[in-house]
Order: C-alpha cells, then structure tokens, then sequence
C-alpha cells in the first residue's frame, strides 16, 4: 500500500511524522529517502517528538547513528557516506536495530544489510517549501485512517 501527501512546510512534515510514529512498534525499521534538503531529518524529528523524545535531533551524517531513549527508544541512521556494508560496518550498526524504531536515512547503501523495512519513507521537492511525501508499506492497518483526523495532512495531488 502506498500512501502520497503533501506537505508546505517542515511543520507539516513533522505532523506526518508524529501521525505515523505512535503506529510503530520496537524493532520496526521505517526508511527514509530523499535528495538533499527534502526534510529527512525533519521527517525523523517529528517521529522522534510523537515518541516523547525531546533532546534535539539531529541528522547523524558524521557520526552514523544516534539513539534516543524514551517512552520508545529510537534509533536515527544515516547511511550517506556509504557505498555499502561490510559485514564489520554491520556489526557497528546492528544495537541500534535492538529494542528500538529505527529510522534509515539513505538506506540504498545498505538495502542487501538492513532488516526489512516496515515502511518505506520517500520525500521530494515540490516547489518552495512543499514536499511530496510517500509512505509505502506491506502492511495496510499501518496506515488504515491515516491523516483524516491532521486538518495539516493532505492527501498528495
């Protein structure tokens, strides 16, 4: 099931973020993709608020992971500097999949290493501040009435 909507702004984008995060569970990893500038890390944030996370959250590009404790902990990925993983790389990475929602900023580099993704995240430029955002999982209950209840959240064009 795919779902696509649109959001004018990194608050929007976190209002979707927080409508999907109560939904997952630990051990659930959620990808997210995108171009450069497309509110990954936003997106990330705003999961990361709806769990009850309030330390900052930032994108983990140089130091590859961060782990939030909270009412749920969370762990925040990100694979850009990748090209793949190395079973030793694996190994680094592999406690931040224990006991946690684990949110996969570019996740290509490590498709054939991950654990399956419950959802798929996709943001795109859509003009000025508007992001296309596509959730895409196998799991239809996971975004059964989602966003009916946000008057932010707007099915996508």
């Amino acid at each position: 099931m795919e779902l696509n909507l649109v959001s004018s702004s990194a608050e929007e984008t976190e209002a979707i973020a927080g409508r999907l995060a109560p939904r997952l569970r630990s051990g659930d990893v959620v990808t997210v993709s995108g171009e450069l500038g497309t509110g990954k890390t936003t997106f990330v944030r705003g999961a990361c608020r709806a769990l009850g996370i309030t330390a900052p959250v930032t994108s983990p590009t140089f130091t590859i992971g961060h782990r939030y404790g909270g009412e749920q902990d969370v762990s925040h990925l990100d694979l850009y500097r990748f090209e793949g993983l190395s079973a030793a790389e694996w190994g680094d990475l592999e406690p931040y999949f224990e006991d946690a929602i684990a949110f996969v900023e570019w996740p290509d580099a490590g498709r054939d290493a991950l654990p399956a993704a419950r959802v798929e995240i996709q943001l795109e430029h859509a003009g000025g501040d508007r992001r296309h955002i596509a959730l895409a999982t196998e799991d239809a209950a996971l975004l059964e009435g989602f966003g009916r209840a946000d008057p932010r959240v707007r099915h996508g064009d």
